[in-house]
This record gives C-alpha cells, structure tokens and sequence, in this order.
C-alpha cells in the first residue's frame, strides 16, 4: 500500500487520460485545473503575467483550465474578501473582455481549453464605505461559527449593515450574471462556470441560514434554488447551446465548516434538480477532501458521486487531490504530496465523477498533470506558490 510520502506513480492513469466531450467541447483528459483566487489583476485587469501564468498550464497538459473567479458588473460583487486579496477580476464590457481574449487566446495557442468561472461575493465581501455586502435577508450567518482562518472577517462583516435586497434588486443582480456570460462569449471563452459554493451569494441564496426571504427568491429548499436558476437560465441565455455550463456547490461554508445544504440525498436531489434543469451540464461539488462520504448513513459515496446519481449530469471531484492536508491546512505551511491518485482512479474508474479537478498542486507546478502522467515524482506544495504566479 501506497504511504502519504510516497509520491511515484506506479500505476496505469491511462482511464483518466481518455478526452470527454461537454456539449461542443472536447476536453483532451479528466483532469482540471480548479479555479483559485490569486488577486494579480489591478485595475480589476489581467495583464500579459496573468495570461502567461494560465498558458504555462495548458502547456503542462492540464485538460480544462477554470479560472479564478471572476465578478459580475454589479457594484457591490467584488471587492476586498477581508484576507488580503484584492486586485479582483471583473466582467464589465470593453477593456475586460479585451484583456480576458488576451488571456484566451494565449491558452488556445498552446491547444488549451479554458473557461471563467463567474461570481458575486455577496455576504463574503468586506465592506467598503460604499457598497454594503450583498445577501438575501442581509445575513452574515452566524459569527460565532465561522472557521478560525475566517473569524476576524466574521466579526467585521457581521457588525457592518447589510440591507435586504428588494426584489427588483435581485432581478438586476441576475442581468448581470447574464452580461458577464456575453462577456465571455465575447472574450473567447470556451465555456463558463459558476461559484454556486463557499458562501457566496448563490450559495447564500440556496443555504437556509442566510436565505430567509418569503416567495418569490426564498421558502422551502425548492423554492430557495430561484436565484440559482434564473442565473443558470440567464447565462445559458447569453453563452447558446454549444458551450458547456459548469456549475460549483458545497456543502460546507467559510461561515460555517459544519454546515450542509443538504440533510440527506432526497434534500440534495430537490436542490440539484431545478438547478440541473435550468441548464448544468456538470456540477463541481467542492469539499475539502475529494473521497470523504457525503452521507455516511447511506454509504461512501462522494458528493460529486451523489450529484451524478441524483442528477444524471456530469461531475467533477475536487479536494485534496495529489495532497496530504487539505486548504485551510496549508494556506501557511508547506505539505507533502500525497498518491492519493490510486484513490482517486479507483472512483473514477467506478463511475462517481468525470473530471477531477486538481488547485493547488497545479498551482505549484504547472506540469503537474505531465509528471502525474509520465509517473514523475509529484512535487510537496510549498505556501509561497499562493503569494506569485509561477
């Protein structure tokens, strides 16, 4: 058996070298990069090291590359997370479409695929004196619960007032998740995704702690999932019927490590359904280590497994992958490889996901998904690799 340190790779990955097609895409091979926030764009501008950081990864072999998040032209979408990253992306027409086709580009002429996952902060954004944070009944959550790494925010964001949004100012938010999806057609873009996860305002939507509002954008589960719907429709709207649609959930919070969306799989099947409908072709469920059970009681099937289960969509397992600690573990120290990728082929070979997508040990070496290949040492993950674009 395989020990945390050893990090050769004498098994046969071919299963997850083979290409996958969403809709009008063909992906090469199984593994993603996973969108990661970097905060390298001033001006809320990539530049031609942001273009050069995501290149370097299609040169690597990675088969799909989403990008970090990137906001919507609502103001309040994107601003200060409280930790230390701004220089935050944005869609807002002219020069960011102009500046995302360079990034586009760049990857399509070294045969990458690559797509943007879109966002708006909402509860999770620091106030700025101007803009208030942006939730459903203007709730943080419960301060009290926030993880370790996020209780300072916590105490910030949840002393500062936050309206509740009126309806028609609900309406305007979704418009704009349609605008930014123009903006990546307009950009090039090979697809797009969606941060439907972690506490942001999707997820606060869908998440009954932060979602108090009566009908028409809150209720029971069901009637919570609107928000996610009319965004889902609205940027299959605006991206047509070719390019494929990617959709990002948790269970866990950055208010709340502890809490679930969903109670069992009956409550996460009445939850994915409408959104599935609305037009997902491939839900990414987040969580902090790829093969832990989603419900124990009903056996060891992953979130990702659940999803495609219930679904009957295409998904992807991300968390953890070629790694011994996970995220919040490592954000200041360093950590081992791990081959866990014996794991995570067992599983995949098991029909649970489609795509793994694999954060910070493609961040550390771009040619990660290469030396997983060719069966190449893996590299440890060192801290600095978040502070620089390698």
């Amino acid at each position: 058996m395989t020990s945390p340190s050893d990090t050769t790779l004498p098994l046969d990955l071919s299963p997850m070298f083979q290409p996958l097609t969403i809709r009008g895409l063909t992906l090469p091979n199984r593994f993603a990069m996973a969108p990661m926030t970097r905060s390298f764009c001033p001006d809320n501008l990539p530049g031609d090291d942001v273009a050069g950081y995501y290149q370097r990864r299609a040169e690597g072999g990675t088969g799909l590359i989403i990008t970090e998040a990137i906001g919507t032209d609502h103001p309040a979408a994107v601003g200060d997370t409280g930790l230390g990253e701004t220089n935050l992306p944005l869609f807002n027409g002219g020069d960011t479409v102009a500046a995302w086709a360079r990034v586009a580009d760049a990857v399509h002429a070294r045969g990458g695929r690559i797509i943007p996952q879109l966002w708006h902060q909402g509860p999770m954004r620091m106030p700025d004196g101007v803009n208030p944070a942006f939730s459903p009944s203007g709730r943080y959550g419960d301060p009290s619960k926030a993880a370790d790494y996020y209780v300072e925010k916590a105490k910030i964001i949840s002393a500062s007032p936050m309206p509740v949004p009126t309806d028609e100012e609900i309406a305007d938010v979704v418009a704009g998740f349609g605008r930014a999806a123009r903006d990546a057609v307009a950009a090039g873009f090979d697809g797009l995704a969606l941060h439907g996860a972690h506490g942001y305002l999707i997820d606060a939507f869908l998440w009954a702690e932060t979602n108090r509002r009566p009908a028409p954008w809150g209720g029971d589960a069901v009637a919570r999932t609107r928000f996610a719907v009319e965004v889902v429709k609205a940027c299959r709207a605006a991206i047509g019927e070719d390019r494929p649609l990617i959709f990002r959930f948790s269970q866990w919070k950055q208010q709340d490590f502890r809490a679930r969306l969903a109670n069992d799989p009956a409550e996460l099947e009445a939850i994915l359904g409408p959104i599935s409908d609305a037009g997902v072709d491939l839900f990414d469920a987040s969580v902090r280590y790829f093969n832990t059970p989603a419900f124990p009681e009903h056996g060891d099937l992953s979130l990702a497994g659940w999803a495609k289960k219930l679904t009957g969509k295409l998904t992807g397992a991300v968390g953890g992958i070629g790694i011994v600690k996970g995220m919040y573990d490592t954000v200041s120290a360093s950590a081992e490889a791990s081959n866990n990728l014996g794991l995570l082929l067992k599983r995949f070979e098991a029909g649970e996901f489609d795509i793994a997508s694999v954060g910070r040990m493609i961040l550390h070496d771009p040619h990660w998904v290469g030396k997983a290949r060719s069966g190449e040492a893996l590299p440890a993950f060192e801290p600095d690799s978040l502070t620089k674009l390698t």
